[in-house]
């Protein structure tokens, strides 16, 4: 009797023991289409031309306004 189910994987290290359980014939996985994986993305490709320049001194007020909002 074959039963499918579907699990969403928290740690790498169950990777790795599926694998083991599939080694010895106890399962077998099958490779759906994955989630794009956030720690890989290129941020600067993904979000270039989204902002507007700003000068050097602009950001620097800003900066100085967001601390000083903290205190």
């Amino acid at each position: 009797m074959i039963r499918t189910i579907t699990i969403d994987i928290i740690n790498n290290k169950a990777i790795r023991l599926l694998r083991d359980l599939e080694f010895l014939d106890l399962i077998r996985l099958r490779q759906e289409k994955l989630e794009p994986d956030t720690s890989t993305t290129n941020w600067a490709d993904k979000y270039k031309g989204k902002m507007t320049r700003e000068s050097q001194t602009n950001i620097d007020i800003q900066l100085d306004q967001l601390r000083n909002g903290w205190e």
